[in-house]
């Protein structure tokens, strides 16, 4: 678990973190240089949820040698299934991470939510419902690791 102790604002108590695959921490279905490692160190205190449509059907085979669970859908339900994974998991003990439409229902209700701009671009659903924008995944791993950054953004 990682706590965010956020002054003036809330304290925030992450159990699960639940990523968005493509456009997230990869790039048409191979993960980001340097993903891996983060992912790795983020591991030893929260569980990992890898959640994806796997349009390129490579998550598993990627996600091999890393502590995440991979949890796949058809497309035509990824919003829905993103939202029930995280109800599943109890929202308010989870993080997301995402880029793309079908990731704002999670976003708008994870205890924390961060929308990654990478090189697929950022939905304005993640704009809209999103606590955190980062400019790229590096970014949004280290903002979890390093609770000074949340600290800093959400204040009040």
């Amino acid at each position: 678990m990682i706590k965010y102790e956020i002054p003036g604002n809330r304290t925030i108590e992450i159990s699960n973190v639940v990523i968005d695959f493509n456009g997230t921490i990869a790039e048409d279905g191979i993960l980001i240089e340097g993903v891996q490692e983060l992912l790795s160190t983020l591991s030893e205190n929260v569980k990992i949820f890898i959640a994806t449509a796997d349009t390129y059907g490579t998550v598993k085979q990627q996600c091999q040698k890393l502590q995440v669970e991979p949890a796949t859908f058809p497309s035509s339900k990824a919003a829905i299934s993103k939202k029930l994974l995280l109800e599943e998991l109890d929202c308010k003990s989870c993080a997301c991470i995402g880029n793309g439409y079908n990731d704002g229902e999670m976003m708008s209700i994870a205890a924390l939510s961060i929308a990654v701009i990478g090189n697929e671009g950022l939905s304005t659903a993640c704009i809209r419902k999103a606590d955190i924008i980062a400019p790229n995944i590096h970014s949004a791993l280290n903002i979890l690791l390093k609770s000074e950054r949340i600290k800093a953004t959400l204040r009040h």
